[in-house]
């Protein structure tokens, strides 16, 4: 109680109102935003907005939220600083809808000063515009505050981003709580693209298959997820999600971003990357962070600003996307690893799928912690973003695949042994294309104690056989199940079902 004796007003009751608010503008068009982002701009030789933050990855070690933290006085100030700021500053304010699904749409709000209009252009490009209808979560973000703190109020749906002034920040404060109210409901929200493939069976007929792919920042996932895998009419591949999605109870799987993608385009290939490629060249992107000339040559290849450069692109001007977001049913998922020991593909029972959720394997990227780019780590559900116990997350996890009939695979599209054999961007996709038409022949492997690929069509796959790139293949293999089983016994909410599963 205050000490009028009234309660306090809600923490996002306390923000400005932008309609009558008269130090906010209110949904300005992405034109305008463009404008008043002149002064930061240098323009592409597609015509595009090019722009370089001082911040160039998200603060991970700097973000708390007050359900898995417990919050001090300090972090407490640090939020009304937020909201204070907000009344006093001269803001742009932006509403976007996240999600399309009826059970996985969320208004957000945004509130970013004017001078930093480049976030709010960013971010607008990732969403789709508001219906009008009262927002569900709220973002302040004082790039120019003196420290740099990230707090997240969950339950409130409400984060604030200070003195930080990457793009990244905004467009994951909101997905961060998108994946909160999906488990609130009973789901699990996930790190993933998602895509839906049409393939013909032995008959003729077209089999459509749900394809989810979890993984971190740079490890292949948006490449696999927006290959149209060379498949030509009637089959084909349409992407539906590249980042964050739903995993409803039902087995749908809600998108999350309906307009654009933040994709990584370090080393972004036209040969290799065609489609992602286009859409980067095309005048409708936005460049984060690309080395790009005074006259507007773009060089993807160069780490001149920094490895986590970034591209918004547009949907529509990706051709392997999609119109939709969601996909029906999840069929396959797939978690994508670069870890040398594993084989190019393997599948997995439920109780090895939950643990490979739990152990998150991959390497760190310049996305996360630039100063540990390329070591091997682990994240839970390849997620960092989660909210709450991350070993109920694996029990979710685990009961949604009992319920479902989804088949679960590792995937590997890094490299054999050290660096013996390359598992490049043909030899993944190979795998996807045929794991949806359903013509690998699988064995039990005593070596590996793993279920491998028997055969695959247009793949030779006892080239990448583990044992015969790995020195010290056995010992090297039950050092690694040790070392996994230690890392899933520290979560004491973990069933032991999926701890003894480990592989």
């Amino acid at each position: 109680m205050s000490e009028t004796g009234t309660e306090p007003r809600p923490l996002v009751r306390q923000l400005p109102d932008p309609v009558t608010a008269s130090n906010v503008r209110h949904n300005p068009s992405l034109e305008e935003l463009r404008e008043l982002a002149a002064h930061e701009e240098t323009t592409t030789e597609f015509g595009s907005p090019a722009y370089v933050s001082e911040y160039r990855s998200r603060s991970s070690d700097r973000t708390k939220n007050n359900i898995d933290d417990e919050f001090d006085a300090d972090d407490h100030a640090l939020v009304d600083e937020a909201v204070d700021l907000a009344s006093e500053r001269e803001l742009l304010c932006v509403d976007r809808l996240m999600g399309r699904h009826p059970e996985a749409t969320f208004c957000c709000r945004l509130f970013v000063p004017v001078e930093h209009a480049r976030i709010a252009l960013a971010w607008a490009n990732l969403f789709e515009p508001s219906d009008g209808r009262e927002p569900d979560l709220y973002t302040v973000q004082i790039p120019d505050y003196d420290e740099t703190a990230i707090r997240v109020l969950p339950e409130e749906g409400f984060t604030a981003v200070l003195g930080s002034d990457y793009t990244g920040e905004a467009k994951k404060s909101f997905l961060r709580l998108f994946m909160f109210r999906t488990k609130q409901q009973g789901g699990l929200g996930l790190h993933a693209g998602s895509k839906r493939v049409r393939v013909e069976d032995e008959d003729g007929d077209l089999n459509t298959v749900g394809q989810v792919f979890m993984g971190l920042s740079a490890t292949g996932k948006s490449t696999l997820t927006s290959h149209g895998c060379w498949l030509e009419e009637p089959e084909d591949a349409s992407m539906r999600q590249d980042d964050v999605c739903a995993l409803l109870p039902d087995g749908s799987v809600a998108g999350s971003e309906g307009k654009g993608l933040f994709i990584k385009t370090i080393g972004l290939d036209e040969d290799e990357q065609p489609c992602l490629y286009h859409a980067a060249t095309d005048e409708t992107a936005i460049l984060e962070n690309v080395d790009v000339d005074d006259d507007g040559t773009v060089d993807f290849n160069s780490d001149r600003h920094t490895a986590n450069s970034r591209a918004i692109i547009r949907r529509d001007e990706l051709e392997s996307a999609d119109d939709e977001i969601d996909l029906n049913e999840m069929d396959q998922v797939f978690f994508i690893t670069r870890n040398p020991l594993m084989p190019p593909v393997a599948k997995l029972r439920d109780e090895q799928a939950a643990a490979a959720f739990m152990l998150g394997e991959s390497i760190e990227t310049s996305a996360g912690d630039p100063s540990r780019a390329g070591e091997s780590i682990r994240v839970v559900g390849t997620n960092p973003f989660i909210v709450g116990s991350e070993g109920e997350e694996g029990n979710i996890f685990y009961d949604l695949m009992g319920a479902l009939d989804v088949d679960c695979y590792v995937i590997n599209t890094g490299y054999l042994g050290e660096k013996s054999k390359d598992i490049g961007v043909t030899e993944s996709v190979t795998i996807l294309t045929e794991a949806a038409r359903g013509t690998i022949e699988w064995t039990e492997d005593d070596r590996t104690g793993l279920t491998i690929p028997d055969s695959i069509p247009e793949l030779d796959i006892e080239e990448y056989y583990v044992p015969d790139h790995v020195e010290d293949h056995d010992e090297a293999v039950s050092e690694l199940r040790a070392e996994r089983r230690a890392y899933l016994e520290q979560f004491g909410d973990l069933r032991e079902e999926i701890i003894d599963a480990v592989y």
